[in-house]
């Protein structure tokens, strides 16, 4: 059975890029998404996200008829899962979302589809989506007993970096690992239409885990750097010198501290390792623990500058969880400025994100408002934190560099432009 047309289910952040790469070339494209401002926006030619180069793809593969957004799955020769994958309670993997997908999709299956899931998810949640159709649609099978028609299923991770999507959806290498054989061969050839890197096939755990060790291998990473920023507070030295020189060694390569670790990624991965197997995942359930402490770091940091002002007036520059684009998901920047209005309930916060138009609900406080620029934010401010090396806030180092208080996370001051720990992808 050949692919033609593809239903792509969450339009997300990972969604839609896959939606109109494969939409651009000329394979039928249906975007389904429960949202029904992004199914409007999608279908009008425009992109509810700020991702360089995806709005030109969007609009054209709308013009051309190969992608149309809707509310409810549709018959297709083949569905992309691209879904959240939160956690809850004490960092358990949230698998609703993936349900809900699979029982959508359940009622349209014809026999012989192939299923996809690119959602980031624990070990086996790829099986656990192909039973919940099943569970659906007992007519149908993973192997074709009884004379029931098959479906084939397997698991793609994304491995993509958030303002260079468009590009890495092309050049990078996929891992595609199958609950069959034949389903891994069919998922590689379907990739095979965009894809120019290498796309290398295994089963469907492996693919699930090599995601999850991926973002685990730089969480543990970006967590020593964190914590030797902390060590180094503690004996007075400069962290961004520090590293500057320790790298300098051919066998080292000591990445940049920063406020903690966002995105939907690296700050939630790890954590189903550790809940596959807590015995076994000590050292990455630390560096977890590390990175989500940072924050509270930061701001200690800031309360300790305005100790003794009755009700300072605090500049926090930056929300995203990295620089240059809007994506505030599981951003240490907005957990910062949340708890920063929390501890100093007297506190006017001025917040500067030039990537979104209004707070995140999680950071609106009463005393949190949010500010025009950089300039309109530090004036009279008594203390500035910059936790997001945006390019807009590298062209105020001088202004900056020149307040009597500054927490600068990012080593923008300092003239480090490798600033933010290249890492939050």
């Amino acid at each position: 059975m050949g692919i033609n047309t593809v239903g792509v289910i969450g339009l997300g952040y990972i969604g839609l890029p896959t939606a109109a790469i494969l939409a651009s070339k000329d394979v039928k494209v249906i975007g389904v998404d429960v949202n029904p401002s992004t199914v409007e926006a999608v279908n009008r030619g425009d992109v509810p996200f700020v991702e360089p180069d995806l709005a030109t793809y969007v609009a054209g593969a709308v013009q051309q008829g190969t992608l149309r957004a809707t509310d409810v799955p549709e018959p297709a020769d083949a569905f992309i899962v691209a879904v959240p994958t939160p956690f809850r309670g004490d960092h358990e993997p949230d698998l609703s979302y993936i349900r809900g997908a699979a029982q959508a999709i359940a009622p349209v299956l014809r026999g012989g589809e192939l299923l996809i899931l690119e959602s980031t998810s624990p070990p086996g949640a790829t099986r656990k989506m192909a039973e919940w159709v099943l569970e659906a649609r007992p007519d149908l099978s993973l192997d074709g007993a009884d004379g029931r028609p098959r479906i084939h299923v397997a698991h793609c991770p994304e491995r993509v970096l958030p303002g260079r999507v468009m590009i890495e959806l092309v050049t990078n290498d996929r891992i595609v690992g199958g609950l069959t054989p034949e389903a891994a061969e069919m998922a590689k050839e379907l990739y095979t239409a965009f894809c120019q890197g290498e796309i290398l096939l295994t089963d469907s755990t492996t693919a699930e885990m090599a995601k999850l060790v991926e973002n685990s291998f730089r969480d543990v990473n970006i967590a020593f750097a964190n914590e030797l920023s902390l060590i180094a507070d503690k004996v007075g030295v400069d962290v961004w010198e520090l590293i500057r020189l320790a790298n300098h060694h051919p066998r080292v390569n000591i990445l940049q501290p920063g406020p903690g670790v966002g995105g939907h990624c690296i700050a939630v991965d790890p954590w189903f390792l550790v809940d596959a197997a807590p015995e076994q995942a000590r050292l990455i359930r630390t560096a977890r623990e590390v990175n989500d402490h940072k924050p509270q770091w930061v701001v200690d940091q800031v309360l300790d500058a305005v100790r003794g002002i009755e009700r300072p007036t605090i500049a926090a520059l930056g929300l995203a969880f990295k620089a240059d684009i809007d994506d505030l998901r599981e951003s240490p920047a907005v957990e910062a400025v949340r708890r920063i209005a929390e501890q100093a309930p007297g506190a006017e916060i001025r917040v500067v994100e030039p990537h979104v138009n209004q707070l995140p609900s999680e950071a609106l406080k009463g005393q949190v408002v949010l500010a025009r620029d950089v300039p309109s934010a530090v004036d009279g401010a008594d203390v500035a934190v910059l936790l997001v090396d945006h390019a807009e806030f590298r062209g105020f180092r001088d202004l900056l560099t020149a307040l009597p208080r500054l927490v600068d996370t990012r080593g923008v001051t300092l003239g480090n432009d490798a600033a933010g720990s290249e890492v939050e992808r």
